[in-house]
């Protein structure tokens, strides 16, 4: 029994008010908590806990929340992590107050860290425990983070992707396809991955969640950015997709799984691997429909002809040599279909089978069942075979095989890791093969290169008016250029589009068996093979340039600058994005009834400062400001930066698009709704409509006193809303809020 001089529970000191039967004796110790203190309070004094919370919300003068009524809206300006810590909902947002439905309405602490998480004052209404937790966990649950990412998303093309299990899956119906947000959302990245010509998908953890990304010809670009909840979800399908066990997370993971987009099948090829704290999965799509021939392959006549002459042999080993992603694979299956014939047999020995090609054996190395490169090669060594593949050399064992099966009259293919196409011959000596047999059974090596071709929607004419990096280039490499890369929509504003290959072949005739064999210096191997007809990568690469299929930029990206066998790479620099953004006032600006010299806000806010110059960033937050007031993007900027934020400008919502449309990302937009040109409102609903930046936090500035337009924005896809003029310490809690509930 509790003594009178210890302190009771504030519900049963509440309940004794309110004249409840039983409420006087009961015994309930003051830090129990809410659920088991509401449950025993119902049953002591026999009422519902509908009825209990009348009882606390007439004790305490405040109203009775109808959760049903909720507003999806204001469940983003809470953290979930902060709802469930003190049991309580969000219900409506009245901007400078936000409606919590709590069943304790005494603690204090939940009063202070809910204000400080929402950036608002904080208004209780009183309502069960358990309803509370069943809204909380309705409203944050992960399904709703990936419906509030989809929710404004155009039309229901994900249902053109679905995900088959062989090569008979178009039998089944698409009711037999998983349904649920992140399927759809997942289905919408493949989607429009393949649109995008993608070859890999890229799924990481990021700083504030997850970040998808997609390699395309050869460059990667930031797709979207996700919440975590929505990232675990999408690696969980993912791994799902591939037959891979979603709940082992502590090691690296392959898989392979079959999709269907828009009534063409794709291969995925599925890696995950743990990182810190997540995972992070890779998707590589494979086309086999794309699998030609050589002549489908674009390789320069000169080079096609020379391979093909290699090709003729019956026995010795020919080699493709290239960095991982530069087409070896593609230009050793266009090479088996042109010799693959009725009246040969021809095996492969692979890891992974990336193409699966009809009259072809193709044999998967799965090493964890003792099936190496070496014992698969021995084994098809058996199969009576006339044509070998091997999909890579990695070690002396598969080497020595390889050689005997050449010197047995086979032919072999194979691809090697070197860095040209004479230097294959070291990288061979290097795994342990001697000269004499590398002499007696190497026919010829072609080295690989894909350079982006340049984009022909919006190609451009060079008139004679070069950029800095062009004169500097076409000195480096004594080539005049024809043409430049601008960007468009269609190439995703990079200014390529597809890639084209760059080859060179190096034959082995003549006195070059010799000369290998004497371990003679790569140099002169060099010389002779130039000698005999071989044409460099670089000499190849500055064709395509006098042709204008790619520019010096990106030769010097993908070879380096230096002489034909060696130079260093460097990075071409990218033309500057046009600045939309307009100078920070230097002149006091009166904000409210207040005076504000933005010049003293921050060092980085310097008069005539513009968005393209470097600032000083301490936590990397990116902001994008659009608004037609130069002021006001002044004022907002200064404040920004003062809070170590890198920031931007547009002065319209067309200048702001524009910027998205360019490849830049942000982590946050502050957007006016009111502007020429392009509202809003629109700017908006276009954001929200695509992928890349449906997740991007906007809070929008306006003066508007139209008390309906607050909750219509935050029903069209914004996360706040803050009225003009800016007020500096409010502006700052509302931006706070939305980065702490983003996590970043």
């Amino acid at each position: 029994m509790l003594s009178d001089r210890e302190p009771k529970h504030w519900l049963i000191s509440v309940l004794e008010r309110a004249g409840l039967p039983n409420a006087a004796s009961a015994e309930l110790d003051p830090d129990v908590a809410g659920t088991v203190a509401w449950d025993a309070m119902c049953g002591t004094c026999g009422v519902s806990p509908e009825e209990l919370a009348r009882h606390v919300a007439a004790a305490f003068h405040l109203a009775v929340a109808e959760l049903k009524d909720a507003e999806p809206s204001a469940s983003r300006l809470l953290p979930s992590s902060v709802a469930r810590k003190y049991g309580v909902i969000p219900l409506r947002d009245n901007y400078k107050q936000l409606v919590v439905a709590t069943s304790d309405p005494s603690n204090l602490d939940a009063e202070r860290d809910i204000g400080f998480a929402s950036g608002r004052a904080p208004l209780f209404e009183i309502a069960a425990p358990r309803a509370i937790e069943q809204a909380i966990d309705a409203a944050y649950a992960p399904d709703r983070a990936v419906e509030r990412l989809l929710v404004h998303l155009a039309g229901d093309s994900a249902n053109d992707v679905r995900v088959v299990e062989d090569a008979q899956a178009e039998e089944h119906s698409a009711d037999e396809v998983e349904a649920g947000p992140v399927v759809k959302l997942m289905s919408l990245i493949l989607r429009d991955a393949v649109k995008q010509r993608a070859s890999d998908i890229h799924v990481q953890s990021g700083v504030a969640g997850g970040v998808v990304r997609f390699r395309v010809d050869g460059i990667l670009r930031q797709y979207m950015q996700v919440p975590r909840p929505v990232f675990t979800r999408l690696v969980a399908r993912i791994k799902v997709m591939g037959k891979l066990d979603i709940a082992d997370r502590l090691r690296p993971q392959d898989g392979r799984a079959r999709i269907d987009v828009d009534g063409v099948k794709y291969d995925l090829r599925i890696s995950t691997v743990p990182t810190r704290g997540l995972e992070k999965a890779v998707l590589r799509i494979l086309d086999p429909s794309a699998v030609g021939g050589l002549d489908s392959l674009g390789l320069p006549a000169t080079e096609l002809e020379q391979f093909k002459r290699l090709l003729t042999h019956r026995e010795g080993i020919i080699i493709i040599t290239g960095p991982t992603g530069s087409g070896k694979t593609t230009t050793l299956y266009g090479a088996l279909l042109d010799l693959s014939t009725d009246e040969v047999n021809i095996m492969t020995v692979e890891d992974p089978v990336e193409y699966q090609v009809p009259g072809l054996t193709q044999i998967q190395v799965e090493t964890k069942q003792g099936v190496t490169f070496a014992s698969a090669l021995r084994a098809a060594l058996r199969q009576d075979p006339d044509i070998i593949l091997i999909g890579e050399i990695r070690d002396q064992e598969t080497a020595e095989v390889a050689v005997r099966a050449a010197m047995t009259g086979h032919l072999v293919l194979a691809t090697l890791h070197a860095n040209s196409a004479v230097g294959a011959v070291q990288r061979l000596t290097d795994i342990g093969l001697d000269r004499v047999s590398i002499a007696a059974s190497l026919r010829g090596v072609l080295a690989q290169r894909l350079a982006r071709r340049i984009c022909a929607d919006c190609v451009e004419a060079i008139d004679g008016r070069l950029t800095e990096e062009e004169d500097q280039l076409q000195v480096e490499f004594s080539v005049e250029s024809i043409v430049r890369a601008r960007g468009c929509p269609e190439c995703g504003q990079s200014g390529y589009r597809g890639r084209i290959p760059l080859v060179e072949v190096f034959t082995i005739r003549g006195g070059t068996s010799t000369l290998i064999q004497h371990d003679t210096p790569e140099e002169e191997l060099v010389n002779t093979a130039k000698a005999n007809g071989m044409r460099s990568l670089l000499d190849g690469a500055l064709d395509r340039v006098r042709a204008g299929d790619t520019t010096l930029a990106e030769v010097a990206r993908v070879i380096g600058l230096g002489d034909d066998d060696q130079g260093s790479a460097v990075a071409p620099a990218t033309e500057a994005p046009a600045d939309d953004s307009l100078p920070v006032p230097s002149e006091p600006i009166t904000i409210g009834r207040q005076s504000c010299d933005v010049s003293m806000l921050s060092p980085q806010a310097a008069p005539g400062a513009t968005d393209d110059e470097p600032i000083a960033v301490q936590n990397g937050v990116r902001v994008l400001v659009v608004d037609d007031d130069g002021a006001t993007r002044g004022i907002a900027r200064a404040l920004l930066q003062r809070e170590g934020c890198a920031v931007s400008e547009a002065a319209d919502g067309e200048a702001a698009l524009g910027r998205f449309a360019r490849g830049e990302e942000y982590d946050l937009m502050v957007l006016d709704l009111d502007m020429p040109k392009l509202g809003g409102r629109d700017v908006i609903k276009a954001v929200r409509s695509s992928l890349k930046t449906a997740g991007l936090p906007i809070i929008v500035l306006t003066g508007s006193t139209d008390p309906n337009a607050e909750s219509e924005l935050l029903n069209e896809g914004a996360d706040d809303y803050v009225r003009k003029p800016i007020d500096p310490a409010r502006f700052l809690a509302h931006i706070k809020a939305t980065l702490r509930r983003a996590n970043l």
